[in-house]
């Protein structure tokens, strides 16, 4: 892994003041040339924030999709000269390019990303180009939504 990143999980302590609970990444796949860590998961809209547990470690978090009423957190790094192909969720996506460069690509136009600059991709076909010599780090919220059509 070349990115550093680390997760600070903030909720009430056994006072009820405000406090870091969790640190650190407790979920991090590997994919081949990709590096991710799932950040947080909620199974439920709206968000219980009663639930103690880390939502990071929620089984079946294998796919790509958010559960059913809910979504997932991201941080995926994409190596130079890499790219994640074509492909349609049924969510609504908010990707935010934090480190380095990467294009993003749709059925008829490309536009480049810098630190920053956030896409809202609204359960259409999209893809990731990183053709800097630098990695990317995107961090994405993947939300349960009603398919297209």
């Amino acid at each position: 892994m070349t990115t550093r990143v680390n997760r600070f999980v903030v909720g009430p302590d056994a006072q009820n003041r405000s406090a870091v609970l969790q640190r650190g990444l407790t979920n991090v796949q590997s994919e081949g040339l990709f590096w991710s860590a799932t950040l947080w998961v909620t199974q439920e809209t709206p968000v219980d924030n009663a639930v103690a547990a880390d939502r990071s470690q929620t089984p079946g978090l294998e796919g790509l999709e958010p559960f059913p009423n809910g979504l997932v957190c991201r941080a995926l790094e994409i190596p130079p000269g890499v790219g994640v192909p074509l492909h349609r969720t049924d969510t609504l996506d908010c990707s935010m390019c934090v480190r380095g460069q990467i294009y993003l690509v749709t059925d008829i136009d490309e536009v480049l990303m810098h630190p920053g600059d956030t896409a809202i991709i609204r359960g259409v076909d999209h893809a990731w180009s990183n053709r800097s010599d630098a990695p990317c780090l995107l961090v994405t919220t993947n939300t349960d939504a009603i398919p297209l059509g």
